[in-house]
């Protein structure tokens, strides 16, 4: 009995997860990253490992990106990913960082074999830099943050 449960679970699907921080400035321009080992820009954030949870995960890889250790806050986007990029599936969730004031900001220091760059960007800035997945997640993130709601989306697109 104890075998076959086990079988069952193993079969199960498993889901790539990423989780983020939307970090903001005073003039709501949002702080993007730039990898060394991608060739566009996103979000500060990284892979959920096995048995972590996403909250943990979102606050370890700020740390390890960008040198600072913030509280973060509540979960603004969940993005269901389809398989293109990855030859799966995958769940993305992006948590609010806040706003960073000039300190904190001054205190980012880059993880040089992760990260050649930061920048704060509006939304056309943001834009011009993320695929466009990601650029809708990241716009997605900034109304929820507004307006203090969490939202699901399939793609970054938000499901009616």
């Amino acid at each position: 009995m104890e075998s076959e449960r086990a079988e069952h679970i193993a079969r199960l699907p498993r889901k790539r997860m990423g989780a983020g921080a939307l970090f903001v400035d005073e003039l709501c321009r949002v702080l993007l990253v730039e990898p060394t080992y991608k060739d566009y820009w996103e979000l500060p954030g990284g892979v959920v490992e096995g048995g972590e949870s996403p909250g943990t995960a979102a606050v370890r890889e700020v740390r390890e990106e960008l040198g600072i250790g913030v509280p973060l806050g509540r979960l603004l986007v969940v993005d269901w990913v389809p398989p293109g990029l990855y030859p799966d599936d995958g769940l993305m969730l992006i948590f609010d960082g806040g706003e960073l004031d000039i300190a904190q900001t001054s205190a980012i220091v880059l993880q040089a074999e992760e990260l050649r760059s930061w920048a704060w960007c509006d939304e056309t800035e943001a834009a011009e830099r993320l695929p466009d997945a990601m650029a809708r997640r990241v716009a997605a993130a900034v109304q929820a943050r507004t307006e203090g709601r969490t939202v699901y989306l399939e793609d970054g697109l938000a499901m009616v």
